[in-house]
């Protein structure tokens, strides 16, 4: 939810519904070999010493600001409730990037322990109601937007985490690299991450009743933007379909502080009318940023699923497993058979509605199902690390989560429900 903008040559032109559509499908699969890799990482910003104490707002502007002035060579910015994203850029191997990351969050968590204050990994916040941080029209357009439907579109603005893995879209031919089938192995393979990596069991520090309540969340929020396109399409046509029939949430004005556009207006009807004013090419790029599904192209693929993690480097395992089940040819292979024979316990709704992502939402690894895959699919990630250059310390990372957790049918929300148990059970 990054407030970004475009701009460049030619962004101001008004548009027509058919260069709308072949914006939309040019601007997001950039096809080619695949050799970049980047990682989003999310994080809630917590009192040290308690960490159920909410942090006062100036205190955290005042965390932003001194982040701020370290040398980062990721791009730091700042969700709506305060928490803080460190987005790596490109990178031409998993060891570069884990090793830049990693830099920067060295330098980020000294400054912020100076202030009393930690980075936190939970999907989503277990002990605070949403409390949104930053005041900006698109925010305001956003919290709107999201008030008309129900209150799930506040928690995931101002409570949530992730680890977003970006991985390049793929060949334009078939085959394992192939963008058709990297697309398809995305939202199979989303779910199976959703249940690995669930670390979201808790509200106002009570068990929900779900691994990953980031996910549950997003299954309520407003489905024109956060339901996963029609897959029987082609991914491209899909997504330019999906684009244009989303909700508008924001059109942005420099005349008026309020960008909220009219109630159940869309992109293709807003291009159609012309009202409230013509949409632009740089509009449409706009619109794309406030889309949320599991899997948003980019150019890229950009995967949204997985929720924060525990442990200084508890993002590293995601980041490794996903890059090598997509960018190593036998375990993308390996790892597409195994999730395909999961699309039938899908059901019919796209994801993150249908059953195989509710169940990963609910149970993470006790599913058997899901467990099984994501044995199959941690083991072919582990080897092929080696062969994607992975280091010692990273190989180390993946066979820890793995004995932790995938053999014993766990995910990190299971460590946090054992300790409130535990607890419950002293008092």
């Amino acid at each position: 939810m990054t407030d970004t903008e475009s701009g460049g040559a030619g962004a101001a032109r008004v548009v027509g519904e058919a260069e709308v559509d072949a914006l939309v499908r040019g601007i997001c699969f950039k096809t080619g070999p695949p050799r970049r890799l980047g990682v989003e990482l999310e994080w809630l910003v917590h009192d040290l010493r308690d960490p159920a104490r909410p942090v006062a707002p100036p205190l955290l502007a005042a965390a932003v600001d001194r982040l701020r002035t370290l040398p980062l060579r990721s791009l730091l910015t700042v969700e709506p409730g305060g928490q803080v994203e460190f987005s790596s850029r490109p990178a031409d191997s998993l060891a570069s990037c884990v090793t830049e990351v990693s830099a920067d969050l060295a330098l980020a968590r000294p400054a912020l322990r100076d202030l009393g204050l930690v980075l936190a990994g939970y999907g989503q916040d277990p002990w605070h109601l949403p409390r949104r941080f930053l005041d900006t029209p698109r925010y305001d357009a956003m919290e709107a937007h999201y008030d008309r439907l129900n209150g799930a579109g506040r928690t995931v603005m101002c409570r949530t985490a992730s680890v977003q893995v970006c991985v390049d879209a793929g060949f334009e031919e078939p085959g394992p690299l192939g963008f058709g089938r990297r697309w398809r192995l995305a939202h199979l393979l989303g779910a199976v991450l959703v249940a690995a990596f669930a670390n979201s069991p808790l509200h106002l520090g009570r068990p929900t009743g779900w691994r990953s309540s980031r996910q549950a969340t997003y299954t309520r929020m407003d489905p024109g933007r956060t339901l996963a396109p029609d897959e029987k399409l082609d991914p491209r046509a899909a997504w330019a379909e999906y684009a244009l029939d989303a909700p508008v949430m924001c059109i942005r004005s420099q005349d008026s502080a309020s960008w909220r556009p009219p109630a159940g207006l869309d992109l293709r009807g807003w291009v159609r009318s012309g009202q409230p004013r013509p949409a632009t090419a740089d509009d449409v790029a706009y619109h794309l940023t406030t889309l949320f599904p599991p899997v948003r192209p980019r150019g890229h693929l950009e995967l949204r699923m997985i929720d924060a993690q525990p442990g200084e480097d508890g993002w590293v395992v995601p980041l490794a497993v996903t890059a090598a089940l997509f960018d190593d040819p036998v375990a993308a292979e390996t790892a597409y058979r195994a999730v395909k024979a999961l699309a039938d316990t899908a059901g019919p709704e796209p994801a993150p509605r249908n059953a195989l992502w509710r169940n990963a939402a609910r149970r993470g690894l006790a599913d058997p199902e899901l467990h099984a895959a994501a044995v199959t699919c941690f083991a072919a990630a582990r080897e092929a690390l080696p062969r994607l250059g992975a280091p010692p310390s990273v190989l180390a990372a993946v066979d820890s989560f793995t004995t932790r957790y995938v053999d014993r049918r766990r995910c990190p929300a299971d460590d946090v429900l054992d300790h409130v148990i535990g607890k419950e059970n002293r008092t």
